[in-house]
């Protein structure tokens, strides 16, 4: 009985891993695109996967960093709107 709630436990740990990357993902989607990082980490904790999804499909603000550097940040660019 006891090798069963350990597995359960491992299991439970990277789910909410998994629940949390995905909270990060989304609240850095949404300030990426210009509605602020609340937005996204509402929708990462609520929705996990889904909410990912709606912030990838999301039309970005204009003159917003997605706008203006790209989806995806250079490295070491000090540059931003």
């Amino acid at each position: 009985m006891i090798f069963v709630f350990g597995i359960l436990g491992a299991k439970a740990l990277y789910l909410t891993y998994v629940w949390l990357l995905s909270a990060v993902v989304a609240s850095w989607l949404s300030e990426r695109k210009g509605y602020g990082p609340k937005h996204g980490l509402a929708a990462g904790l609520l929705l996990t996967f889904v909410g990912v999804i709606i912030w990838l499909v999301v039309p970005a603000r204009p003159g917003s960093r997605w706008k203006v550097q790209g989806p995806l940040p250079r490295r070491g660019d000090k540059s931003g709107a």
